[in-house]
């Protein structure tokens, strides 16, 4: 089997799962995985044999990918701002919306600081801490999850990277937790936000596969998180610090709200699709 047979059989077996487009993306990723090679070598190399392991891999990439399991959990891989992260299924996958967010941290920091101190709330694959680590090498950088095979990727990216980050394994909703936890200029979350109700309406590749702990709150308090990081952010964020949060754009209005009878300037972000999916939050000066 070459390369472009390969290419091929990838797109022709997932016809039925995924529409052309995303069919021929995982193509692209499976194959520059298998063969080590970017987009612009894999053109160079398309008549080559694949091994017999390469093709064996492929087989079973292709057995697992079959059953709606997403390409980043087959490979063990995602990239995120840059950076090639390694997932499994303990973790979400990094969205593109999610880098918008670690940019909308950027441009709003203000050059130069002498010191910057972040946290990290539901980490996970520690993408979020881990990019803004990589940006700002001087910053103290905290993060925390509730699972700890979570934050057991987390750290592995973070070692890989070898980036220094303090990751501790807590449950926010608990507050008597908060007391083991310095003051911050930054806090930062994509906390889960997906309502039970819309569980029907996810596709098959995040629904069966990606951690539901992460992705979805009771639809009778939809808000539970973000109440918690606004009491945190009352007790623990710096006179001149911000709070910058990704959210379900059904209830970013409800969450900008609350956070402005908390005392914060909340500011709502539209991501590139156009939709409010982005907080920054300030404290108003009294």
């Amino acid at each position: 089997m070459t390369v472009r047979e390969a290419e091929r059989f990838i797109r022709e077996g997932l016809h039925d799962i995924y529409d052309v487009g995303e069919a021929a993306a995982i193509s692209d990723r499976v194959i520059g995985h298998l063969t080590r090679s970017s987009r612009e070598e894999r053109a160079t190399i398309r008549s080559e044999q694949l091994s017999a392991e390469q093709q064996r891999q492929l087989r079973q990439y292709m057995d697992r990918l079959l059953q709606h399991e997403p390409v980043q959990y087959v490979l063990n891989e995602a990239w995120f701002c840059g950076l090639k992260l390694y997932v499994d299924k303990n973790v979400l996958i990094p969205r593109p919306e999610t880098e918008e967010l670690v940019d909308l941290i950027t441009r709003s920091l203000r050059f130069p600081f002498e010191s910057l101190s972040v946290f990290d709330i539901g980490t996970g694959s520690g993408c979020i801490a881990i990019a803004l680590k990589r940006k700002f090498r001087k910053a103290n950088v905290w993060a925390c999850d509730i699972s700890e095979r979570a934050l057991q990727v987390a750290r592995r990216n973070a070692t890989a990277l070898n980036l220094e980050i303090r990751f501790i394994r807590m449950d926010m909703l608990d507050k008597r937790l908060w007391k083991q936890l310095p003051g911050f200029e930054i806090i930062v979350s994509n906390p889960p936000y997906v309502p039970a109700a819309e569980r029907g309406q996810l596709a098959p590749n995040v629904l069966q596969y990606e951690p539901a702990t992460a992705l979805f709150v009771p639809d009778e308090d939809l808000l539970v998180h973000y109440r918690a990081i606004l009491d945190f952010a009352l007790q623990h964020l710096a006179a001149d610090g911000s709070v910058y949060l990704e959210l379900h754009d059904n209830t970013a209005k409800d969450v900008a709200e609350l956070f402005r009878s908390g005392g914060f300037a909340a500011e709502l972000i539209r991501d590139m699709q156009g939709k409010e999916r982005m907080l920054k939050a300030v404290r108003e000066k009294r």
